[in-house]
């Protein structure tokens, strides 16, 4: 018995959908991405000891939140169920950050900041290259320029902060 109609027979009709999009990964590991940034974002503005740093947080809430809820609203209109959660990964750096302060919370925030926008950008440039959902695509093409910014704007800051980033 093939899985799709196993699954309708046990009425989980949007876990077959979803499992049916091929790009369901895509916006399950952009969701939790975006929710890593917001929550990172609001622990620099609180945490941050200098305002460069400050101001980027915002500027990640801002930006992710944004871009947070155009990924809800398509994933909802093809029944893919997003996390509500970073990932274990995420979480993980988060708690991390938590306990730091000052000029050591600055640095690991920055240096974090660099390596996610850089895992997001090659999230976003496969799904461009090699996605099957039209929608995935549309949303990883308009949105990779703002990832793009925000991975020069955090550069700049590490070469404020004498923070090496290759």
């Amino acid at each position: 018995m093939k899985l799709s109609i196993l699954v309708l027979m046990l009425g989980l009709p949007a876990l077959a959908l979803a499992a049916s999009n091929p790009d369901a990964s895509f916006y399950k590991n952009a969701a939790a991405g975006g929710i890593a940034e917001v929550e990172a974002g609001q622990l620099a503005q609180d945490k941050g000891s200098s305002q460069q740093v400050k101001d980027f947080g915002a500027m990640m809430v801002k930006d992710h939140s944004a871009a947070n809820e155009k990924l809800k609203t398509l994933a909802s209109s093809k029944d893919i169920t997003l996390p509500t959660h970073p990932s274990v990964g995420q979480m993980a750096s988060k708690t991390k950050l938590d306990v730091l302060s000052g000029d050591t919370f600055d640095k690991s925030y920055v240096k974090g900041q660099i390596s996610a926008h850089r895992q997001t950008i090659g999230l976003f440039r496969k799904e461009i290259s090699s996605g099957q959902d039209a929608d995935a695509k549309a949303f990883a093409t308009a949105t990779l320029p703002t990832v793009r910014a925000h991975l020069k704007a955090i550069t700049a800051i590490a070469g404020d902060m004498g923070i090496k980033t290759k």
